[in-house]
């Protein structure tokens, strides 16, 4: 199954923390981890070093601590977490699909369902909040004619579909 995830599981940059401005990579393979640092320095014998790069096995790392402080001096916590489990072969597939595949899946939710769902991740955050799922949403409404469409698309799906919605309900 986790040929389906292809050769990169996860890929993270960023910059170590103050005083230092190194620069960093975490990229998991299907069996390596590698951590690559850049040194950001003014220093003349610093200018143009070559980047280090430690690579070490899934279980390796497992194991290694002073490489999982590293992780976490640089990415935090909830990174060495993840970094852990993809390690322990733990994937979480849900997350890796496509976002029109995502989006098909929330469709069959409940509005209600949805607002929880945002909160499980800042990816289905950005699902719940795209202009694709509002204007999914507005679509799927029985009293959705094409005339609504040119309003929706000059005001925004989901305000369009708050404002229906708002309308409707005070002329009942």
């Amino acid at each position: 199954m986790a040929s389906l995830l292809g050769k990169h599981l996860f890929t993270l940059n960023g910059q170590g923390p103050p005083p230092s401005k190194d620069f960093f990579q975490l990229l998991i393979t299907n069996n390596e981890v590698i951590l690559t640092s850049w040194k950001i320095s003014v220093r003349l014998d610093c200018r143009g070093a070559a980047p280090t790069e430690l690579k070490t096995s899934h279980q390796d790392f497992l194991h290694q601590k002073m490489l999982q402080q590293q992780v976490v001096a640089v990415f935090g916590q909830r990174i060495l977490e993840h970094t852990k489990s993809l390690c322990q072969g733990k994937f979480d597939y849900l997350e890796r699909l496509p976002d029109d595949i995502l989006l098909k899946i929330m469709s069959h939710l409940d509005l209600k369902d949805t607002t929880l769902l945002a909160q499980a991740s800042q990816r289905f955050r950005k699902l719940c909040d795209s202009e694709k799922f509002w204007e999914q949403t507005v679509r799927s409404c029985a009293e959705f004619t094409s005339d609504m469409e040119g309003i929706a698309n000059a005001m925004g799906w989901r305000r369009m579909f708050f404002t229906f919605f708002h309308t409707s309900k005070e002329q009942q």
